[in-house]
Formats: structure tokens, C-alpha cells, sequence
């Protein structure tokens, strides 16, 4: 799941769980937290995206039309604090869901297997191939 992905179904869960009389407050605060994160960082440079973001839509696709392309040019992205802030909402608002995050691969560099926790890569430079050996 892109950062973009984490962000904008966050967004959904947070405001899906909102109309619930059920919700705790631990979510709520966590819903609110992160929309006022975005509100800073979108800033007066995306009065558009600063609006959608109190539509609270339910429907990830909206978000992500609505604020997709202003998360991206703002650097969001990039925000370790809003994207631990959106993980946080997502994993209280729908726990399931948290759990379900996928992450596109274009070289495995050796992981292999299924990650059911955070995991961090850091990837070095390339390790250069074994010398072939004397015969």
C-alpha cells in the first residue's frame, strides 16, 4: 500500500467510524489529529485540499480523488509523523484492515515471505557478485 494508499484509507475508516455512536474517543482524536496534521502541511498552498478535507467522506476513492495528487506535491508522502499518525487511525478505526497492508515489490533483494508486523528495508549499495573460484 502507497503512502498515498495508508493516508487516504485512514481518512475513510476515521470518518466511517465517526458516524458510529460507538466510536472512542481514541479514535476520534486520532481522526482529528491527522486531518489537522494535513491542514498544516497542505497550508494556504491548497485551499482545495484544505476544504475536502472536511467533506469527511467514508469512501477511500474520494479522499484519494479529492486529496491524492495535493498529498504527493506537498511532500506528505514524506512525513514520517503524518504517516504514523494515519497508521494510528487506521489501526484503531478498522483493526482488520491495518492489517492488511500490501506493499509493491520491483526487486526483492531476498524478502521473502509474509509480513504481518511494520517492517523496515534499508537497502544499502549492491553487494558485487563472488569472484568465480581457481579450478
Amino acid at each position: 500500500m502507497s503512502a498515498v494508499e495508508v493516508i487516504t484509507v485512514a481518512l475513510a475508516a476515521g470518518a466511517g467510524a465517526g458516524v458510529k455512536d460507538t466510536t472512542s474517543a481514541a479514535v476520534r482524536d486520532a481522526y482529528a489529529g491527522l486531518k489537522g496534521l494535513l491542514r498544516r502541511r497542505f497550508g494556504d498552498a491548497d485551499a482545495a485540499a484544505v476544504q475536502a478535507l472536511d467533506a469527511d467522506e467514508t469512501e477511500p476513492g474520494l479522499w484519494q480523488a479529492r486529496i491524492g495528487d495535493a498529498l504527493t506535491e506537498c511532500g506528505v508522502v514524506d512525513d514520517e509523523q503524518i504517516l504514523k499518525a494515519a497508521r494510528r487511525l487506521l489501526a484503531l478505526a478498522d483493526p482488520e484492515k491495518a492489517k492488511t497492508f500490501h506493499i509493491n515489490v520491483g526487486v526483492s533483494h531476498g524478502a521473502v515471505g509474509e509480513f504481518n508486523a511494520p517492517v523496515t528495508f534499508n537497502q544499502g549499495p549492491p553487494v558485487p557478485p563472488a569472484p568465480p573460484a581457481a579450478l
